[in-house]
């Protein structure tokens, strides 16, 4: 790799311990993937929760965190993913005091670097929204793909070690999605069908994910109606890197890089794979259970912006939640702020829910809350929720919010894949 000045420094150790560890970190990541030299970020998303860091990694961080404070802070803004532990609402969920205590460690440590600890996925729709051109290093999938997407700026999946390397260097490998000819599409989706809510969307963006073959595939849709909301691409998004760990897909005259399709794929588009209702219907079947059984219903992965949180909230006015099914709903401290203002947290609450501040359920121990409160089957509206959560030992289902919200309120699972 070509380094300037600047980064030749850091990486002789002339800027101290920390930013060497960090260039050296960007090195091996760049000689990985053949990149020629760096570019410069703007800002830096990390996602580091504790139970993903663990014991060492949270010890790294602290033994970084007693260097000098002009070797150790951050040169570009830097925000965290959601957080392992809601510290209002731990005991409630059978989280220990181990995992409390862990997660105030890797807290403190980041704060220390000047880190701010923002601890949320949706960035893009509440803290420094990028834009287009603007290279980033950005950690959480859903939040990548839609900076990538969405609004056109540049990253690739940044890994916790390279998401802090680029913080503490302002700069990160130049291969992947920085580069235009990685950006170009190579396959082309669409569906006969249009989403109905969010859960659609999700099991849209999980439709093609499932037909990725690799993370340099990039898809474009074509023949999607109208302009979708932002929560609808954060849902169709976040589903499409989970299901195939796609860091960038284009929507025909609906993202920034795909005026047309021409323009998507720098010439003539290829066939499109196209998609019915019955591939939904077929998809939804995966997700449903042979019996009615509930045990927790979760709105999260992404957590909840402040519209969504005014629909759960509206939908469970004056209802109450059956006993023997939890609900949560996890979503921004800033959003969880608004929320409380506007009566929407006193609203879910009162109906039997919790709203959970600044943490996402699957970075929560999930495994571990699970366990010592006996959830086996959870519903959710969120696609990429339910392909990762049969990871932890759960039987998930997918279904429409409203759906959600009154299987919870009857203690059972309602509705149908249909």
């Amino acid at each position: 790799m070509k380094l300037n000045e600047i980064e030749q420094a850091m990486l002789a150790g002339k800027q101290g311990v920390a930013r060497q560890y960090a260039m050296e970190q960007i090195v091996r990541v760049g000689e990985f993937f053949d990149a020629e030299d760096c570019v410069e970020v703007s800002q830096v998303h990390i996602m580091a929760d504790p139970e993903a860091v663990g014991e060492q990694g949270i010890h790294f961080l602290e033994e970084l965190a007693l260097l000098p404070e002009h070797e150790r802070n951050v040169q570009v803004p830097t925000i965290t993913d959601p957080r392992g532990v809601d510290f209002a609402a731990y005991e409630r969920l059978g989280q220990s005091e181990i995992h409390r205590d862990l997660e105030k460690r890797l807290i403190s440590a980041f704060e220390t670097f000047g880190i701010m600890m923002t601890n949320t996925c949706i960035n893009y729709q509440t803290i420094m929204p990028p834009v287009l051109g603007q290279h980033l290093a950005f950690g959480d999938t859903g939040s990548s793909i839609y900076a990538n997407s969405v609004q056109g700026a540049r990253t690739n999946f940044e890994g916790g070690p390279s998401a802090l390397a680029a913080a503490m260097t302002g700069r990160t490998a130049r291969y992947g999605l920085h580069l235009d000819r990685h950006r170009r599409g190579t396959r082309a989706f669409g569906f006969s069908f249009q989403a109905r809510d969010l859960s659609d969307w999700g099991a849209m963006g999980a439709l093609i994910g499932q037909e990725m073959t690799s993370y340099w595939d990039v898809p474009v849709i074509s023949g999607i109606e109208g302009a979708p909301t932002s929560d609808e691409l954060k849902q169709f998004g976040a589903a499409l890197a989970s299901f195939g760990s796609t860091p960038l897909f284009h929507m025909v005259d609906v993202t920034p890089e795909a005026p047309d399709p021409t323009s998507a794929f720098d010439g003539a588009p290829p066939d499109p794979h196209i998609f019915s209702r019955e591939d939904m219907i077929s998809f939804l079947k995966c997700f449903w259970p042979s019996d009615d059984r509930l045990d927790v219903v979760a709105f999260a992965g992404p957590q909840l912006s402040l519209w969504e949180l005014r629909d759960l909230s509206g939908l469970l006015s004056g209802q109450k939640i059956d006993p023997s099914v939890t609900l949560l709903a996890a979503t921004s401290p800033e959003i969880k702020s608004a929320a409380d203002r506007m009566g929407f947290t006193e609203t879910i609450e009162g109906a039997g829910g919790i709203v959970l501040e600044g943490v996402c359920f699957y970075q929560m121990y999930a495994r571990e809350i699970g366990e010592a409160n006996g959830w086996k089957r959870l519903m959710s509206n969120s696609a990429k929720l339910v392909n990762i959560l049969g990871g932890y030992g759960y039987e998930p289902v997918l279904a429409p919010m409203e759906v959600c919200v009154e299987s919870a309120i009857a203690g059972r699972v309602l509705g149908d894949p249909k």
